[in-house]
């Protein structure tokens, strides 16, 4: 049971159907690692781009923080949501535990 108001849960909080269409969407990408090369940082000339296992990215009027962000979140969003798939797993089993005791008092030695 959740005693947050329902607005508020769907303003703030991340349900499970917003985390699958995450998980959905980081597994149809290219597989990583991606790597962001930019002229001049990496000792190299031409263009910059995001080298991936498949075809290298390239990317029009971004800036070098907007393309190592990008190829930084192919290896960063599938960890996040690892972390809280774990995270919410405890938290579930404590719920429904919690359900249990309030729907058989005897559950919690009769307190």
């Amino acid at each position: 049971m959740n005693d947050r108001p329902e607005s508020i849960n769907r303003d703030i909080f991340l349900g499970d159907d917003e985390l699958a269409a995450m998980k959905k969407r980081a597994d149809a990408a290219t597989p990583g690692p991606w790597k962001s090369y930019v002229e001049g940082r990496e000792e190299m000339s031409g263009s910059d781009f995001i080298m991936t296992e498949a075809d290298d990215i390239y990317l029009t009027g971004a800036t070098v923080a907007d393309q190592d962000f990008i190829a930084h979140a192919r290896q960063d969003i599938p960890r996040l949501i690892a972390e809280i798939e774990r995270l919410k797993t405890p938290r579930r089993a404590v719920e429904r535990t919690r359900a249990h005791v309030r729907g058989n008092p005897t559950a919690n030695g009769g307190q």
